[in-house]
C-alpha cells in the first residue's frame, strides 16, 4: 500500500516584513517545493483575503487559509462573503477559514473590547458562520450577533469553505473538536502536541493543523530575535497558560515578574534556550527537517511552516527554511 503523503503548508504571517507583494513569490516557491496550502494572518497589517486572492491567481492549486481572522473584528456574514468569494475564485482548492478570539493587544488597536465569554462567543460565531455559508436565508438572534434575513449572494458548488478554529487551552481545544472542521495550534512545543490532540478528540474529529516555527540559521545569532518574539506571546494570558502547561512555567513566571518591575531586558532574557528550541527552533537545514518531522510523528495531520526570517538576508533564510521543511514530508 502506498503511504499517503502528509500535506504541508506555509504561512505568510511571519513574512510581512518582505512586503505584501512578496506573498506572490512565496506562493510560487511553495508551489514548486510541493507545499499544499498557503496561510496568512490578520491583525494590524495586511488584509487576509486580499493576499489570498492574489495567491489564487498565481498558484490556483494551493489550498488557501486564514490563520486567523479575529472574530471580534469581522461579522460572520462578512467573513462568509469573503470566504465564499475566495472559494469561487479558487474552485479547485480548499479554503480553510481560520477564526479565533483575538489577543487583547490587537483588540485595543482596533477599539474593541476583550471577550468576556470567549467560549460562548466562539460557539455562537461558528454556528452563525455555518448558517451564512449555507446559502439559505438566515435570521439569527444570539447573545453576540443578530442577523435578519441574510442570504449569501454567491452560488457555491460542492466545495465550500471549511472552518478552522484557533485553540490553545483545554476548553477551546475540545470545542474545536466539537464544532469545527479543523483546529489550528500555534506556538506549541512538540511535547505538548499529544495532550492537545487528546483534548480536541474529546470534542470530535477536527483535522489537526499546527504552525511549526523554525529558521535555518545559527542559534547564537538569532536567539535575541526568538526571545523577543516569545516575550510578546508570553505576555498574553492564553499563550502564557499554554506555555506553563507545556513545561515552561519558570520561564513565563520569571518573565512576567521582571516585566512587572519594568525590566523589559530582564524579562526577555528570562526565556531559556530550551524554550526557544522547543517553540522557535533555529538550526541547520537538516535539523529543521527533523523538527518538522517531529510534529508529524506527534500527531499533527497538516503541519504549517512559519518560517522565521531572522538574518541579514530575510528572503534567503525564509526560502532555505521552506526547502528544509519540505524535505520532512517527502
Amino acid at each position: 500500500m502506498t503511504k499517503t503523503r502528509t500535506p504541508l503548508g506555509v504561512t505568510f504571517g511571519s513574512l510581512g516584513v518582505l512586503g505584501p507583494r512578496a506573498v506572490l513569490e512565496v506562493a510560487e516557491q511553495a508551489r514548486t517545493m510541493g507545499y499544499r496550502s498557503l496561510w496568512t494572518v490578520e491583525a494590524t497589517g495586511t488584509d487576509a483575503f486580499s493576499l489570498l486572492g492574489g495567491v489564487s491567481a498565481v498558484a490556483p492549486e494551493l489550498d488557501l487559509a486564514t490563520g486567523i481572522i479575529p472574530i471580534q473584528l469581522r461579522t460572520p456574514p462578512l467573513v462568509a462573503m469573503s470566504a465564499a468569494t475566495l472559494q469561487a475564485m479558487s474552485p479547485d482548492a480548499d479554503v480553510w477559514l481560520g477564526v479565533g478570539v483575538s489577543a487583547p493587544a490587537i483588540l485595543r488597536q482596533h477599539g474593541k473590547a476583550v471577550a468576556e465569554r470567549p467560549i460562548a462567543m466562539m460557539r455562537e460565531y461558528v454556528a452563525l458562520l455555518r448558517e451564512c455559508l449555507s446559502g439559505e436565508a438566515v435570521t439569527f438572534a444570539g447573545d453576540f450577533w443578530q442577523v435578519k434575513r441574510f442570504r449569501l449572494g454567491i452560488r457555491l458548488g460542492d466545495r465550500r469553505p471549511k472552518i478552522v478554529m484557533a485553540a490553545l487551552n483545554p476548553q477551546m481545544l475540545k470545542l474545536a473538536g466539537e464544532i469545527a472542521d479543523g483546529v489550528l495550534l500555534n506556538y506549541i512545543p512538540v511535547s505538548h502536541v499529544p495532550v492537545s490532540v487528546q483534548q480536541v478528540r474529546k470534542g470530535g474529529n477536527a483535522k489537526i493543523f499546527a504552525y511549526v516555527h523554525a529558521a535555518v540559521g545559527e542559534l547564537e545569532q538569532s536567539a535575541t530575535s526568538a526571545r523577543k518574539d516569545l516575550f510578546n506571546y508570553a505576555m498574553a494570558d492564553g499563550y502564557a497558560n499554554m506555555f506553563r502547561a507545556a513545561g515552561f512555567a519558570d520561564d513565563v513566571n520569571t518573565l512576567r515578574e521582571r516585566q512587572a518591575q519594568r525590566d523589559r531586558d530582564g524579562a526577555v532574557a528570562a526565556i531559556s534556550e530550551e524554550m526557544i528550541q522547543a517553540i522557535n527552533f533555529i538550526g541547520s537545514g537538516e535539523d529543521v527537517t527533523q523538527f518538522v518531522k517531529s510534529y508529524v510523528d506527534a500527531g499533527i495531520e497538516h503541519p504549517v511552516l512559519m518560517p522565521m526570517p531572522w538574518g541579514t538576508d530575510r528572503r534567503q533564510v525564509a526560502y532555505a527554511t521552506m526547502a528544509a521543511a519540505a524535505e520532512a514530508v517527502k
